[in-house]
């Protein structure tokens, strides 16, 4: 059984002012792709890394990595989906119908080894896969067009989405191809998968899985990562 790590970073990617897309801003002594890359590289399970990446991304290949080895660039596409699919079709003629996928934001320097290794014992036996997620903590409103409370989501059962997800290469590669030919933009990996009609798992997380959205999240990726080596 293989466990194949794919890392999406085709995107212009929100730049904050900056020359250049997010991912190769800097975090620390690095960048956010780097820190990202070195800390999943880590995983002994990972056969190797797949990242799309932009085709006129002129950053890249300036970056050292701790375990160049392990690492595939290949052409990604417009869309998060086209370039997982990207991702997919690099290893399929390696890849077994049975093998782990995993998709992670290369904008998520901070996910902890052992959420990820939670993901690969809970799911091993899973037909189906599922995904690292936190359970909604604050009160949550649905607004109107004129940002005005319409009214109060229930949130005992709600849960926000995280990466990496976890997904078996066949399911993965199947579900991605349909929503593609139906046309449907997916916003991540579990959306194309409940298309088919499946339930993946929902796996908790720790809450410090912060995705780099903002500006102020370079500083906040920044104290999580030298609090995690406390």
């Amino acid at each position: 059984m293989n466990y194949w790590l794919i890392m999406p970073a085709a995107g212009t990617g929100k730049r904050f002012g900056a020359d250049k897309p997010k991912q190769y801003l800097a975090l620390g002594q690095k960048t956010v792709m780097q820190c990202t890359v070195d800390r999943l590289t880590q995983l002994s399970q990972i056969q190797q890394v797949i990242i799309p990446i932009h085709p006129q991304d002129n950053f890249v290949h300036q970056l050292a990595f701790q375990q160049p080895e392990k690492i595939r660039f290949v052409m990604g596409g417009a869309e998060r989906s086209d370039s997982v699919l990207a991702g997919l079709r690099a290893i399929q003629t390696q890849a077994h119908a049975q093998d782990w996928v995993l998709v992670h934001d290369v904008a998520r320097p901070c996910v902890r080894l052992s959420d990820i290794q939670r993901l690969f014992e809970q799911l091993a036996h899973d037909e189906v896969g599922g995904i690292l997620a936190n359970q909604v903590r604050d009160t949550i409103k649905q607004g109107t067009a004129e940002q005005k409370i319409s009214h109060t989501v229930p949130r005992q059962q709600l849960w926000q989405a995280l990466t990496p997800q976890m997904f078996r290469f066949e399911l993965l590669f199947k579900a991605l191809m349909q929503a593609q030919q139906q046309g449907l933009q997916v916003t991540d990996e579990a959306s194309a998968i409940e298309l088919l009609g499946y339930q993946p798992r929902l796996i908790a997380g720790a809450y410090d899985n912060l995705k780099i959205t903002y500006f102020e999240d370079l500083a906040l990726a920044e104290y999580l990562l030298d609090r995690q080596k406390i």
